[in-house]
């Protein structure tokens, strides 16, 4: 008689740990097949980026491995290639835990009735998210759209996160259906950008573990005030690997609540844990506002006088607008894969309110380069700095990168290690080197315009600028 195969479909749950489809599989005690299923039919604008597909490259590399080479890659479309499987093998059963993207709940919905038709068992799982945003709701029902009430009625006076599932993969018997290649599956560029890139990283749930570990014994003693910081090394960098679910939010939540106890400092650990809810409120925002990537999500701002500017974009883009701060974020941004929060928010604030760029043309790029692309993160936090969000940053707060740079990397080590042509500067220039008294400039062996731009764009005129713009769609509707 054949034995029934449960299939645990992988998504954004890269992982192994407290993987809650997985470990229904195992007490079901039939054999596994381990599956991903890389989607080229339904994502649509919101396909993979291009540093997001070299990162999920390495992690379902890490994760074959770790399933001792029996992962079932696939490509195609998710409805038409389960049908077929569970037509083709024995297949009674197929488990996965929850996304939460419009595209891919859509998606799941369909894939559940059709699998239900024939009598398979399907069920999801929460994984991914530490609370499920339709769980989530106001006393009168309807969704938060501020994160203060969301964080401190919606989630703090609810239990708390479950505690983590023990990894057991003792008794796993695991069955691999025919497979394509990791090579086939072409998540790699021809041109072998990628490879320095991949030098700051670790896919994968190994790496996840080692860069959590870096992070509470160097990072989070000084988290709540040196993550402003872009030269310390207060940030946790774990954004790439919850994205793709190679570490339980459950897990981190726990893990970093102990040591907090542990070390003695609560307020720095409380303070990580606020913004591992900040996640979560862009997740609940996507989940309750579908449009978010695409649409504003205050409506005047569909008569926001946006500008396109090609010339500019691109400066923005490739790091040379002539604001060191910016440049260096950018550069961070296109030889990592990342860029430090804090510099996020300045170069987003000066492309959108400066430049007057419209945000979704950030937003592209960011999806695009990023290693922790996110939809919900990234469509949430543009239109926070935009202005046209929920609970956006107000109109009239536009950061000067100048002040900024000069007030969170005072001595110009972050501008230094990503524009070196301006390192020979005293660190009292480096900030707006326009400024700089010519001998000064002459003697650091710079020429503005040839080893370093002259500004892109006037400070305080674009400011004015942005500042009447926003004005004139402050009454409409």
């Amino acid at each position: 008689m054949t034995v029934p195969l449960t299939v645990v479909w992988f998504r954004q749950d890269l992982r192994l740990d407290d993987n809650p489809a997985l470990q229904a599989a195992i007490a079901r005690g039939n054999p596994i097949v381990p599956m991903y299923i890389l989607d080229t039919q339904h994502a649509g604008h919101c396909s993979l980026g291009s540093a997001s597909k070299v990162w999920l490259h390495h992690s379902l590399d890490a994760l074959n491995k770790s399933l001792n080479n029996h992962l079932t890659l696939l490509q195609g479309d998710p409805i038409k290639l389960l049908d077929e499987l569970v037509n083709q093998h024995s297949i009674d059963a197929v488990y996965w835990n929850r996304c939460y993207s419009p595209w891919e709940i859509e998606r799941d919905k369909k894939i559940k009735r059709l699998l239900a038709n024939q009598k398979i068992t399907v069920k999801s799982f929460g994984a991914n998210l530490l609370f499920e945003p339709m769980t989530v709701l106001k006393d009168d029902g309807t969704p938060y759209k501020v994160f203060t009430p969301f964080y401190k009625n919606g989630c703090l006076k609810r239990s708390a996160p479950p505690r983590p599932a023990v990894k057991t993969t003792q008794s796993l018997t695991l069955k691999q259906l025919p497979t394509a290649t990791l090579k086939g599956l072409d998540l790699l560029p021809i041109n072998p950008w990628h490879k320095p890139l991949m030098n700051h990283w670790q896919p994968g749930e190994k790496g996840a573990s080692k860069q959590l570990k870096h992070f509470l014994k160097q990072g989070l003693h000084h988290y709540k005030t040196g993550r402003d910081f872009p030269a310390e090394q207060a940030v946790s960098k774990l954004s790439p690997h919850l994205h793709f679910g190679e570490i339980s939010p459950f897990r981190l939540w726990h893990i970093i609540q102990q040591e907090g106890v542990k070390q003695q400092i609560e307020d720095q650990s409380e303070h990580f844990l606020r913004e591992l809810i900040w996640r979560e409120f862009s997740y609940y925002l996507l989940f309750h506002f579908p449009d978010l990537p695409t649409k504003n999500f205050q409506s005047k701002f569909d008569h926001f006088p946006w500008k396109k500017n090609k010339s500019l974009l691109q400066a923005w883009q490739q790091g040379k607008t002539g604001y060191p701060i910016i440049d260096a974020g950018m550069r961070e941004l296109w030889q990592t894969g990342s860029m430090h929060n804090r510099v996020r928010m300045i170069v987003a604030s000066f492309l959108v309110k400066n430049c007057l760029i419209h945000w979704r043309e950030g937003a592209a790029w960011f999806w695009d380069t990023l290693v922790d692309a996110d939809l919900a993160n990234n469509s949430a936090s543009w239109q926070w700095v935009a202005g046209s969000g929920a609970d956006a940053a107000p109109y009239f707060r536009i950061f000067n990168p100048v002040t900024q740079s000069q007030k969170f990397d005072p001595e110009g080590h972050y501008i230094k290690q990503f524009v070196p042509e301006l390192s020979s500067l005293p660190a009292k220039y480096i900030h707006a080197p326009f400024d700089a008294p010519d001998l000064i400039i002459k003697d650091s062996n710079i020429v503005l315009g040839e080893d370093y731009p002259k500004p892109s764009i006037d400070l305080k005129t674009s400011r004015q600028i942005s500042l009447d713009a926003y004005s004139s769609i402050k009454n409409t509707t």
